[in-house]
């Protein structure tokens, strides 16, 4: 009798199922990865940004408003302009003598992977922020 070399149909067309079922459930699992380390880029702008803020408001006593989204400000002195993906921010302030805040939005690039993320920051006299991202699933 001779032995044979080789794998078998069956033993090929196994392998090949497996694949397909590790690559169904690997692919949607790696774009959420990747959409949150995108989204990094856009808390590090807002930490720019709240940093900022605080000396802004340790000047003048209040936040400074940026009501249209901007790439550059030079009283804030923050350029988005060099970020692969989230290259524009606003700022809005709200409030009254010892109770302002601010609220910063940055959303992803048209056109890169980043469009439809949306990561909003807001803080509150005293320090407290919370940062809310959407777009990530």
């Amino acid at each position: 009798m001779k032995k044979s070399k080789g794998f078998t149909l069956v033993e090929l067309i196994i392998v090949i199922v497996i694949v397909g079922i590790l690559s169904i459930v690997a692919v949607p699992i790696y774009r959420g990865y990747t959409k949150k380390a995108i989204a990094t880029e856009a808390k590090a702008l807002l930490g720019s940004i709240a940093t900022a803020q605080r000396v802004y408001y340790a000047e003048f006593g209040n936040y400074y408003e940026i009501s249209s989204s901007v790439t550059f400000n030079t009283t804030l002195d923050i350029d988005a302009r060099s970020n692969k993906y989230f290259d524009s921010y606003k700022v809005t302030t709200a409030g009254a003598a010892n109770s302002y805040t601010f609220t910063s939005i940055v959303e992803g690039r048209i056109g890169s992977a980043a469009e439809g993320i949306s990561v909003t920051m807001q803080a509150v006299e005293g320090g407290s922020i919370i940062t809310i991202a959407t777009g990530l699933d």
